[in-house]
């Protein structure tokens, strides 16, 4: 299924993978699982298995290129990279990007050592297409930095563990404010529909794209 605002077409493609099709421009978001198809522009948010997946950038064709922070480095090896940290702006094929802070705050690996650390310098993204402009928040809990966030449709995990609850998230999407709050990173690693339902229930701009 395909939502579209503003002119900016937008497909869940699983877990927190988005293609995003704007003016003949097509963006993806933390590719994974994906099928073959053609790219102008990767976003990578940070380098987990499950956002930075070489098996499913291999499947994108074109002369793509990727915005990635500095922890994809080495991952990224061979490709067209431009390097990216929390806070700062670039452009890239004509897109006026935005990195954000991504981090935990109690989610933990173990005892004082979080899944997402904010030295890491893990990173969500605001894109502005034309008049739309989308925030994908990667793998974080909800942060400081996302009060005052000015967004158009934000992007939000919910399925905890290792990013926002559920209950988080709601309070994630009170705080930012969008037009429109869309669920994602649920129903392939952890976390479930339900979740996403409980979330659009809840949330009076949810969206759930399916």
């Amino acid at each position: 299924m395909v939502f579209e605002y503003k002119g900016v077409k937008l497909y869940w493609l699983g877990h927190a993978c988005f293609k995003i099709e704007y003016k003949g421009l097509s963006i993806y978001i933390d590719p994974f699982q994906i099928k073959e198809d053609r790219a102008d522009l990767v976003l990578v948010t940070h380098d987990h298995f499950d956002h930075c997946s070489l098996e499913d950038l291999k499947k994108l064709k074109g002369d793509f290129e990727i915005i990635a922070p500095l922890s994809c480095k080495e991952k990224l090896k061979g490709f067209k990279v431009k390097p990216i940290k929390p806070n700062e702006e670039l452009m890239a094929k004509g897109v006026k990007i935005k990195a954000v802070p991504a981090y935990n705050i109690n989610k933990f690996r173990e005892p004082g050592k979080v899944f997402h650390p904010k030295e890491a310098d893990y990173v969500g993204y605001i894109l502005q297409l034309g008049e739309a402009s989308v925030y994908h928040a990667g793998d974080t809990d909800f942060i400081p930095e996302m009060k005052g966030l000015k967004v158009d449709i934000a992007l939000l995990p919910v399925s905890g563990t290792y990013v926002m609850t559920v209950d988080e998230a709601v309070e994630a999407a009170k705080a930012i404010e969008a037009e429109i709050a869309i669920p994602m990173h649920y129903g392939s690693i952890v976390g479930s529909k339900r979740d996403a339902e409980e979330f659009v229930k809840r949330v009076k701009n949810g969206k759930l794209i399916d």
